[in-house]
């Protein structure tokens, strides 16, 4: 199942970056394995997988030790300021910085192991209050205080559209993401980059594609249905 389930998204990726005449190489794909076990993990790395998406900070470390160096970590889900010190230095991208005291404690963090810790902006574009992240309009100033930060580099912006049953009623979502990084691109920020772009899941990824995502996180549609039981996570 898993291996069929990987080669049908690299499928519909290919087939999103035709439609949109984008090259297959613009898109990463970040398997979303959060509650899933080591076991599953260590399948789909074996099927090819090299980036995985964790949600949870304790899931994250603990499957961090028990898997392949080579795997590139991604966190993916809230964080909290008391745990980014379990976290720093072993994901590669935090896509999940909504605010400005979390930006703060993870320059902290980074400094004391003096390396530079690369971020996203989460921004919640469809002003939805079940969600974390920045109103578009707070963007800007929020991005002018991070530049100043020595230990912090923003590669960009992620948002975690709605749930809905037809995947086009997000295509103003994602939309509304791209002329965001186009915008702040044309500041030319000190550490700010904006060539990250993380947007879609399993139930919109091809229209995130089509509206410019260079990150995709799927989980269910790779992994299969989510289990919140107890995991092996070492």
């Amino acid at each position: 199942m898993l291996k069929e389930n990987i080669d049908y998204v690299e499928s519909e990726i290919r087939k999103a970056c035709e439609r949109s005449g984008r090259s297959r190489e613009e898109v990463t794909l970040i398997a979303v394995s959060k509650t899933k076990p080591v076991c599953m993990l260590q399948k789909a790395y074996e099927l090819g997988l090299r980036v995985f998406g964790e949600n949870k900070v304790q899931e994250l470390a603990g499957k961090y030790d028990e898997l392949p160096e080579d795997i590139e970590w991604h966190m993916i889900g809230h964080l909290q300021r008391n745990k980014i010190k379990y976290i720093i230095g072993k994901v590669s991208l935090i896509h999940s910085v909504d605010s400005l005291r979390l930006a703060e404690a993870i320059e902290k963090e980074a400094a004391k192991q003096n390396i530079i810790t690369d971020i996203l902006i989460e921004v919640n574009v469809a002003g939805e209050k079940s969600k974390f992240g920045l109103m578009p309009e707070e963007v800007f100033e929020f991005t002018e205080k991070v530049s100043e930060m020595s230990h912090i580099r923003v590669k960009g912006l992620m948002t975690i559209a709605p749930y809905v049953e037809n995947p086009e009623e997000n295509r103003p979502v994602f939309a509304h993401l791209k002329k965001l990084s186009v915008d702040i691109a044309k500041k030319n920020g000190h550490n700010i980059n904006m060539s990250v772009l993380s947007m879609g899941m399993t139930n919109d990824y091809r229209v995130a594609i089509e509206e410019g995502a260079t990150m995709v996180r799927v989980g269910t549609g790779i992994f299969g249905e989510r289990s919140y039981a107890q995991t092996n996570i070492g």
